[in-house]
């Protein structure tokens, strides 16, 4: 099937259909600029069906035995190996991902359906002790209902089934909202798989839609109980807002400004090769990008001199080249917001080691040195492919530095000491750090979060169960109680 021509609608109570809205979202690839689809939006009034759709059909599906959940899981997995190259081709075209990317992104993807598999089946209740003679407690874990997922354009068939496949699993139905740049991969074709595996109807639904035309209706609808959310840190604090302000949970993964540390007796052979992939992985489009490396002063000179020279052998061109290691940024004015960062940065006095060109969404590489404290490449998230290095003199300097920051999602130490560098980690105010490794990791069963604006929540494994169910005591009475009147 062709994805782009036959996905482009939107997904309710298990029928495929279009938008009601007056203007269409154009599915553009970022590469070439080739429409891919023209998808009628969703309004308030998809918005209120899809969730009205899923508070329905959830009852049902929580009702379902475990097992029988599970077993649609195992047959998504199945579909994605057998739709893998196919699946591949919608990233690259939709994304600008390179082949690399989607293969990163599609064996993430079947990492969280196996531990979705295992989800279903995880939940336990408690009894507890009680005070009084003869009384029993029991608490019981149950899903929430809704969950409402809004996913982003990075990563989106990997984070879109990050969220939505433990949700179902646990119970709950899921209303899908994908990024306007990714409707298809990060939406449509989740439910797609997800249809062809056995999901009844309803339990999953997706709207494509734009906040010019919803508003918050999406947030502030009384059905969801749970607002899952990755994207940038301004969106995120409105929808934490908002969510809050209805008292509903929210879960946010949010924004990154990681620093990857080396000290001076790290084998810098290997730190240069991790720092470069920990920023250059997707064009630096990722959350967890090192967007600085802090580099102790005695191993300057040398690793500086490395770093630049891997850098510069970088492959720029079409995602679709195997050899390609840097695709499009996701649109022309990401390409242009990274770009003026680097002419800022680089009139306020920062040097450029190395100078990337532009040629429309195509970003080439740039390594910035000597930037001014307090500039904008240092301080917020670059979500393209521009890394500063930073000279430390000393570990405490590099605590400070890398804690400078209102972020903290992710980061890296490289030293020959191990446990050096666990002392290290512990110090960083990070929700995730790594030593001797990248600063771009995920596993489904490791706690995956932030700290600061970098997010609220964690998601993956047993956080899951505390993202998506809630607990609830049930007491039983044996015998009489005695009242005091």
């Amino acid at each position: 099937m062709s994805y782009f021509a036959d996905l482009a609608h939107q997904y309710i109570a298990g029928e495929w259909k279009s938008g009601t809205g007056s203007w269409d979202i154009i599915d553009f690839n970022p590469y070439n600029g080739d429409k891919l689809a023209a998808i009628t939006i969703a309004t308030v009034d998809e918005v209120d069906e899809a969730y009205r759709a899923a508070e329905q059909a959830q009852r049902a599906w929580a009702a379902t035995n475990p097992f029988t959940r599970r077993a649609v899981f195992e047959r998504a997995l199945t579909l994605i190996d057998e739709r893998q190259e196919e699946i591949t081709e919608a990233i690259i075209a939709e994304l600008g991902g390179t082949r690399l990317k989607a293969a990163f992104e599609l064996h993430l993807a079947k990492e969280f359906l196996r531990e979705a598999i295992l989800l279903a089946v995880r939940p336990e209740g408690r009894i507890l002790p009680a005070a009084t003679d003869g009384k029993e407690n029991r608490v019981y874990r149950q899903p929430v209902g809704v969950v409402s997922v809004i996913s982003p354009f990075n990563f989106p068939f990997l984070l879109s089934f990050k969220s939505v496949a433990p949700a179902l699993a646990l119970g709950n139905a899921v209303v899908l909202k994908p990024h306007q740049n990714t409707p298809i991969v990060g939406g449509s074709l989740v439910a797609k798989i997800l249809e062809d595996a056995g999901l009844p109807p309803g339990v999953l639904n997706v709207v494509i839609t734009d906040i010019a035309e919803i508003g918050d209706a999406f947030i502030e609808h009384p059905v969801p109980k749970v607002i899952s959310f990755t994207g940038s840190d301004k969106v995120g604090r409105h929808v934490g807002t908002v969510a809050a302000s209805h008292f509903k949970r929210s879960v946010l993964e949010l924004g990154g400004n990681s620093a990857l540390i080396v000290l001076e007796d790290a084998d810098l052979d290997y730190a240069v090769d991790a720092a470069v992939f920990s920023r250059f992985v997707h064009q630096g489009q990722v959350c967890m990008s090192a967007n600085r490396v802090l580099v102790h002063r005695a191993v300057l000179d040398e690793f500086t001199e490395k770093f630049t020279a891997k850098v510069r052998s970088l492959k720029v061109g079409d995602p679709a080249d195997p050899e390609t290691q840097i695709g499009p940024l996701i649109n022309p004015a990401q390409a242009e917001a990274v770009t003026s960062l680097v002419e800022r940065t680089i009139e306020a006095g920062a040097t450029a080691l190395v100078r990337g060109g532009s040629e429309g969404t195509l970003v080439s590489p740039t390594v910035l040195t000597d930037v001014p404290e307090g500039s904008d490449a240092l301080c917020q998230e670059i979500f393209g492919p521009v890394v500063v290095i930073v000279p430390v003199e000393d570990e405490d300097e590099a605590v400070r530095i890398a804690n400078d920051t209102p972020y903290g999602l992710s980061g890296a130490v490289h030293t020959a000491d191990v446990e050096r560098g666990v002392r290290v980690a512990q110090r960083i105010e990070t929700g995730m750090i790594h030593v001797n490794d990248s600063t771009v990791h995920d596993e489904p069963i490791v706690p995956f979060g932030g700290e600061k604006h970098s997010g609220l929540g964690r998601l993956n494994g047993d956080a899951m169960i505390e993202s998506f169910t809630t607990t609830k005591w049930i007491s039983i009475q044996h015998g009489r109680s005695v009242f005091p009147f």
